[in-house]
C-alpha cells in the first residue's frame, strides 16, 4: 500500500518510514505542511499519516483542506497533544484515528493496517449493512429486497454513513463530506437525517441510523446494537 507521511521531526520520520516499509508498505515522506498538502492533492495514496505541529501549514489545516476537497483517504493523526479537546477536534475535522506521541512502533503499524483493511472493505461498489444494500456505482439502495428511492443528497448522506459503518460521524464531518463548500444551515444535517430515516428505517421495523447524543450519527445493524 502507498502511504504518505507528513512529519517534521526527522528522527521520528525516519523511524516511521522504516517501520511501515518493513510492514510491506511504500512510503513517501514530506517534512513541511505546505509541501505535504500539495503532495496529498497531486497523487493518490492509500493512507495519510499526519502530524499536527508542522511548519508551513499545520495538521488541522491539512486535514480540513483534504476533506473539503472530498479526498476521502484514511488519515491517522500523530500528535504530542494529549488534551481530549484536541483529539475531538481531529475527529470533528474528519480524521479516522488518533495516535498520541510517544507511541510504540507495533501500535502504529497495527493502527495503519486496521485503517487500510477497513478502507479496502468499503471501496467496492456494494456495501452491505444488515439487510441494507447500497450500490455506489449505480446509486441504488435496497432494504430487505425492496428498492428505496433517494435524492442525490440523501444517497450521499447514506453513503457517508455506510462507508463509516459502526463509526460515529459528527454533524461537522457530515457537513464537510456531503455538502462540501456549499452553503448549508446548522440544522441541515439533522433535517436530512430525519428524511432519510423515514425512507430507510421507518417502513422496515428496525433502526439502522442511530443518534449518538452530543456527537452525531452512525449506521449500525440491529445485531451490533444488541451486542453479545
Amino acid at each position: 500500500m502507498k502511504i504518505l507521511l507528513i512529519e517534521d521531526e526527522k528522527a521520528l520520520a525516519r523511524a516511521v518510514v522504516r517501520l511501515l516499509e518493513q510492514a510491506g508498505h511504500q512510503v513517501e515522506w514530506r517534512g513541511d505542511g505546505l509541501e505535504g498538502l500539495d503532495e496529498a492533492k497531486r497523487n493518490d495514496y492509500d493512507l495519510l499519516v499526519l502530524d499536527v505541529m508542522l511548519p508551513g501549514k499545520n495538521g488541522w489545516e491539512i486535514l480540513e483542506a483534504l476533506r473539503r476537497s472530498r479526498r476521502n483517504l484514511p488519515i491517522l493523526m500523530l500528535t504530542a497533544l494529549e488534551e481530549t479537546e484536541d483529539r475531538v477536534r481531529g475527529l470533528d475535522l474528519g480524521a479516522d484515528d488518533y495516535l498520541p506521541k510517544p507511541f510504540e512502533g507495533i501500535e502504529l503499524v497495527a493502527r495503519v493496517n486496521a485503517l487500510l483493511r477497513r478502507d479496502k472493505a468499503f471501496k467496492g461498489n456494494i456495501i452491505l449493512v444488515a439487510d441494507l444494500e447500497l450500490d455506489r456505482k449505480n446509486q441504488t439502495v435496497f432494504r430487505s429486497g425492496q428498492e428505496i428511492h433517494l435524492t442525490k443528497r440523501e444517497f450521499q448522506l447514506l453513503e457517508a454513513l455506510a462507508v463509516n459503518h459502526g463509526k460515529v460521524l459528527t454533524r461537522e464531518v457530515i457537513q464537510n463530506r456531503v455538502w462540501g463548500d456549499e452553503e448549508s444551515y446548522s440544522n441541515t444535517v439533522d433535517v436530512f437525517v430525519g428524511t432519510l430515516r423515514k425512507k430507510v428505517d421507518a417502513p422496515f421495523g428496525s433502526k439502522l441510523i442511530h443518534t449518538v447524543v452530543g456527537f452525531g450519527y452512525m449506521l449500525k445493524s440491529p445485531e451490533e446494537v444488541a451486542g453479545p
